[in-house]
């Protein structure tokens, strides 16, 4: 039997370390894969993935991966997507996806828009998408009510409204990514399982971290509130054939840069827990 992979984004270990040390250490923290956080990318213009030379820069992060045992296997594009800064980068971010080896691209909707609306940016998008092989993932969302401290909704926050997000595109290239921390969040979500029941086959991509079923706090799985057993069962039920992907980065803000490899090792140790479980169910 095929074990259930592991992954994890880079974003904050790349801000101690520099994403080529962050890829060297997601593989010897214990992953089989590294998640390409790109949210630099037309925000900061000294970035390399910035620059004209962003391709080479994917490449060079591919490389180490391989020479340490691991692939990407899915990207996160800059956000927000509609920002006018971050707008002209979304296929550079695919371009990048592709360089370095990954699938798929997350690329948020925009929180206050329909199903429809958000449809016309990815219907753009999807073509560029198709000719890298690099699928667009959609996510999703939360706004926050001052009023009742609690989330509130946004777009693909419910199953309802992000079955309605992929029906408005209806293509193969356009898939599921189902934050388990957003949908478990007091106001707005569906509930992670109830969710990932009601996506089935569409849901390709998964961004795994801990809350206190409140707020969004990012943290290392089993540390919190969630509670993954269902989550697990209900992966299983479906047949999702994914990656198991960690999203936990404020986790990794308690540590610096001595000692944030032991943080990435703690990382891995629980996600390595939920794909035995996974195995086992």
């Amino acid at each position: 039997m095929v074990s259930m992979k592991i992954s994890t984004q880079i974003e904050v270990a790349s801000s101690l370390l520099g994403e080529e040390k962050a890829v060297e250490y997601v593989a010897k923290a214990g992953f089989d894969a590294w998640d390409f956080s790109m949210f630099e990318m037309g925000i900061n213009q000294n970035h390399p993935l910035s620059g004209t030379n962003y391709l080479a820069f994917a490449r060079k992060l591919k490389q180490i991966g391989l020479d340490n045992g691991i692939v990407c296997n899915q990207s996160h594009a800059p956000f927000p997507s509609a920002s006018p800064e971050v707008r002209p980068y979304l296929k550079r971010a695919i371009e990048c996806t592709a360089e370095a080896g990954g699938s798929i691209c997350v690329i948020h909707p925009n929180n206050d828009m329909s199903p429809e609306e958000n449809a016309e940016m990815y219907l753009e998008l999807l073509p560029f998408a198709k000719e890298h092989h690099v699928k667009i993932a959609t996510e999703n969302m939360w706004n926050w009510d001052c009023d009742k401290d609690e989330s509130s909704f946004a777009a693909c926050a419910t199953s309802e409204s992000f079955l309605a997000h992929l029906d408005a595109v209806n293509d193969d290239y356009l898939v599921a990514c189902l934050d388990i921390g957003h949908a478990e969040m007091r106001g707005s979500g569906s509930g992670a399982a109830n969710m990932v029941l009601a996506l089935g086959s569409r849901l390709k991509a998964l961004h795994i971290h801990d809350n206190d079923r409140w707020h969004d706090n990012h943290q290392l799985p089993f540390s919190m509130s969630i509670d993954f057993a269902p989550i697990v069962t209900a992966l299983k039920k479906i047949g999702y054939d994914g990656w198991f992907t960690l999203e936990a980065d404020s986790y990794l803000k308690d540590f610096q840069k001595d000692n944030v490899f032991e943080g990435m090792k703690n990382l891995a140790k629980s996600a390595r827990r939920l794909a035995d479980m996974f195995d086992r169910a």
